[in-house]
């Protein structure tokens, strides 16, 4: 074994033992917690914590070479990337049909999948060296009922094979508000909901009413929380839609961003 990958298996031993502290921290001092419950979540990530311990290790392996993540500590991968995106799990209906925006390195989605095994998922990502990445976590961690597209939500937004076809779109991390809204809400369904992970999102969430309306969402529900470990102030924004999206939108061509719905 190569000296890079030998150090990659010392890292996923040590990531183990760090994932088991904090969950046991998790279990002591978190009980309380409200939306989401974080001593839940940690009981998840215990149960699947092989599958975890071979994520860190993969992404690890493949940071190197294409700039996956600027957090590769295991506790800020803990709190940052795991806890983080099962944090939105219970949002997301049994067997729902869901669609990632802008996968990246597979943040929310190759967490939710390890914990939810029932969720069918389309990661959706237009840089084709993540691409490879996301498919070798597939693989790697055996996952099933995934799918990987190459591809720009803008464009997928209009084919008839991709629109309003997906009980759920969520993404984390990729455009403000009013933007992602134009990337994700018409690939769901009427009926469905959009999941944005976000951070400090009052601001956001305010400019975006408009977006959101027009592109034919409902009723919102905000969660608010505080990774713990003083980890972040997060936010969770789910949207119901309740009426088609406009023929018109997603408008492509770079208008999401040059011109977002106001």
């Amino acid at each position: 074994m190569n000296i890079f990958i030998d150090n990659v298996e010392k890292e996923k031993e040590r990531f183990s033992t760090t994932v088991d502290k904090i969950i046991l921290a998790c279990y002591n001092e978190c009980m309380r917690e409200e939306k989401p419950e974080f001593a839940r979540i940690c009981g998840q990530i215990g149960e699947k914590q092989a599958q975890f311990d071979a994520f860190y290790a993969l992404l690890l392996e493949y940071n190197g070479r294409f700039n996956l993540t600027a957090v590769t500590e295991r506790e800020e991968v803990f709190h940052k990337h795991f806890l983080d995106s099962v944090a939105g799990e219970g949002f997301l209906p049994r067997g729902a049909a869901c669609v990632e925006v802008g996968s990246g390195a597979g943040f929310p989605s190759i967490p939710l999948k390890i914990v939810r095994e029932d969720l069918r998922l389309t990661l959706v990502e237009s840089t084709g060296k993540k691409c490879v990445f996301l498919k070798e976590a597939v693989r790697v961690l055996g996952l099933k009922d995934v799918e990987i597209v190459n591809a720009r939500a803008e464009e997928l937004g209009q084919d008839p094979a991709f629109r309003e076809r997906f009980d759920a779109a969520f993404a984390r991390a990729v455009a403000r508000l009013n933007v992602l809204a134009e990337y994700c809400m018409p690939l769901v369904r009427v009926g469905g909901s959009f999941l944005a992970y976000k951070g400090d999102a009052e601001e956001e969430i305010r400019e975006a009413e408009g977006a959101l309306r027009i592109l034919g969402g409902g009723k919102k529900q905000v969660v608010c929380y505080e990774l713990p470990e003083n980890y972040g102030a997060r936010t969770l924004l789910n949207v119901q839609k309740e009426k088609h999206t406009p023929k018109g939108y997603p408008r492509g061509h770079g208008m999401e961003k040059r011109s977002p719905i106001i």
